[in-house]
């Protein structure tokens, strides 16, 4: 598997793992799981776009 290829798919499992976190934070009313499935998402995203990155670049 290519590292951009990688990249991208581990970024949007991040992101879906966050999103998951962060709408359980929402229902248990616990505001620390609900930041870290937001910083979690925020991440996820990142690696997402590096992924993108290095398929222009061909890396």
């Amino acid at each position: 598997m290519k590292s951009s290829t990688k990249d991208k798919t581990e970024g949007t499992f991040h992101e879906v793992k966050g999103k998951i976190k962060e709408v359980a934070g929402k229902l248990s009313d616990n505001p620390e799981l609900e930041a870290e499935g937001t910083c979690e998402k925020i991440a996820g995203k990142v690696q997402e776009k590096i992924g993108e990155v290095k398929k222009v670049w061909g890396k």
